[in-house]
């Protein structure tokens, strides 16, 4: 099940190179597959589980600039016994700006711990 959201870009974004700064897209990133959990999960499923990155690989296509609309989606593959990896493209309508592969770790909000990536949960994204 892929996932997006828009959004328009904000001065507060924006870097010495009067482009969008790298640490932006890193957040966009973060933020999208947060707004993914929520729209795909239970309140209990969020109360028993959250997610930790492991790893990013980020290529940066193209640059964006204040005030212009801005589409990130995400999506998952195929799950590991404790991780997923995650997809994420930003784009400024067909033009690809930035792909990125994560690697999030599934984490039970009681111990702390890595723990299994459910069926049910495999569903959900699938």
């Amino acid at each position: 099940m892929k996932f997006s959201h828009s959004f328009r870009v904000s001065a507060a974004d924006i870097d010495a190179q009067s482009h969008v700064n790298n640490v932006a897209y890193v957040k966009w990133i973060q933020d999208v597959a947060v707004a993914h959990w929520f729209s795909a999960t239970t309140e209990a499923q969020r109360e028993k589980y959250t997610w930790v990155v492991l790893r990013h690989e980020i290529d940066y296509k193209k640059q964006a600039f204040e005030n212009e609309e801005i589409i990130v989606k995400t999506w998952v593959g195929d799950p590991t016994r404790v991780s997923w990896e995650r997809f994420t493209e930003i784009r400024r309508g067909e033009n690809l700006l930035v792909r990125a592969r994560s690697v999030w770790c599934l984490v039970d909000r009681n111990t702390l711990k890595p723990t299994r990536i459910t069926s049910e949960l495999n569903e959900l994204f699938s």
